[in-house]
């Protein structure tokens, strides 16, 4: 397997957006876990912590988006295709 360091200008911001959006993804769901952990025997999130989520979901939205527009700006078939091995 490739390494990244091997991989175009392009393809090292379409990976680098590829694990912003991995962070993003875990900081949202482990939240919502906790959340969901607190109030599991009743009882319902704050307006503060409802918050947070919609804070920590927008910001992966946006990473997503990144993520997809870097990805397409990747034009070699063959760094896509090590940037997919990498990203599994």
């Amino acid at each position: 397997m490739s390494s990244i360091d091997d991989l175009s200008d392009a393809a090292k911001i379409a990976h680098q957006a590829f694990i912003d959006m991995s962070h993003s993804k875990a900081a949202h769901f482990d939240r919502l876990a906790a959340i969901d952990a607190l109030y599991e025997s009743g009882g319902a999130p704050s307006l503060a912590e409802k918050l947070e989520l919609e804070e920590l979901l927008g910001l992966h939205d946006k990473n997503v988006m990144a993520f997809k527009t870097a990805f397409s700006g990747v034009s070699d078939d063959g760094e896509k295709q090590v940037l997919i091995e990498l990203m599994s």
